[in-house]
């Protein structure tokens, strides 16, 4: 079953459930996609690793122009296109530095910070109002982080690594992607969507994929095709999410991500996560969880308030 016909079944749902089960699909093959990742930046660098997963993913969905033809898939939000895929490339090319360097679970675990960056993104760009509740959710997001890296103690300040701090930054940035990804959900379909990002994004970072170009072997090519198809497929279902339902909503489902992730780092590259790790997580997933419950239901409120305060409509006499 492809993905648009999944589409097409989700319709019915609820658009908060639709939402959440877009956002759980992603987590699972973005876990996947993850870890073959992570196996191929052991032997080929991480930037010539970036450009042809994205590259293969935009070869994953030339099908889709030739059958919706090339005028359905111009974009009608030209600038947030762009400003969205350089957003995403900065990203990616500190995720892929870092990627071999900090242990699969532990790379969820810092990711988790992303949902608290997007809600100081979405004051500062979208203007929205940063209430008590938000900025405690990212004060003790942060000392979750906090508890993931260990820099205290001189005989675990080793905790703190190059991978830590990289893929730390990686996660406001890619907070930014995703916000202006939300934006332009009002303006171009989720086919659209993902369809210029891996474009943009494959030609933004090959200049630095043909500096350290290396050869990939002919099952190395194999592989990239199945993260094109798993990173398209990927993006496709978080768009479908961001377009079904508030942000704050879907937020809890990505947690999923540190099982899929702690799963497949075991499987395949025979990595117990660490008690810390798992420690930082569970903070981090406790106040996102707890902002995202207290942003819904703030929601539903302000929706009862409207429709009580609504005037009624009379019928025609």
């Amino acid at each position: 079953m492809s993905f648009l016909t999944a589409a097409t079944r989700l319709r019915g749902l609820p658009p908060t459930l639709r939402g959440m089960l877009w956002m759980a699909a992603s987590g699972m093959l973005f876990a996947i996609l993850n870890t073959a990742m992570k196996w191929l930046a052991h032997d080929l660098h991480p930037w010539v690793v970036g450009s042809l997963r994205y590259f293969f993913g935009f070869l994953v969905l030339l099908p889709l122009v030739w059958r919706l033809g090339p005028r359905a898939l111009v974009t009608r939000a030209p600038g947030l296109t762009a400003l969205r895929c350089l957003f995403h490339s900065g990203g990616l090319m500190l995720w892929f530095f870092a990627l071999p360097m900090v242990s699969m679970a532990e790379m969820t675990a810092l990711g988790f910070t992303g949902p608290i960056f997007m809600c100081l993104g979405a004051v500062l760009v979208l203007g929205e109002r940063m209430s008590l509740a938000r900025w405690a959710a990212v004060l003790v997001g942060f000392a979750g982080v906090l508890v993931v890296v260990r820099p205290w103690g001189a005989a675990e300040f080793s905790g703190v690594t190059l991978g830590n701090v990289l893929m730390l930054a990686a996660a406001p940035i890619f907070a930014a992607s995703f916000l202006t990804a939300k934006v332009l959900t009002r303006h171009d379909s989720s086919e659209v969507i993902v369809l210029w990002q891996h474009l943009g994004v494959g030609l933004m970072t090959l200049p630095l994929a043909a500096i350290y170009w290396s050869a990939p072997t002919l099952e190395q090519w194999f592989w990239f095709v199945v993260c094109g198809v798993l990173g398209t497929a990927g993006h496709y279902c978080v768009n479908r999410a961001l377009a079904a339902t508030d942000v704050s909503v879907i937020q809890p489902v990505r947690f999923l991500d540190l099982v899929w992730a702690s799963l497949g780092g075991f499987l395949v590259f025979s990595a117990v996560p660490e008690s810390w790790t798992l420690a930082g997580a569970a903070v981090i997933f406790g106040s996102t969880l707890w902002l995202a419950r207290h942003e819904s239901r703030i929601a539903r409120q302000r929706c009862a308030t409207a429709a009580a305060t609504a005037p009624a409509v009379r019928p025609a006499e």
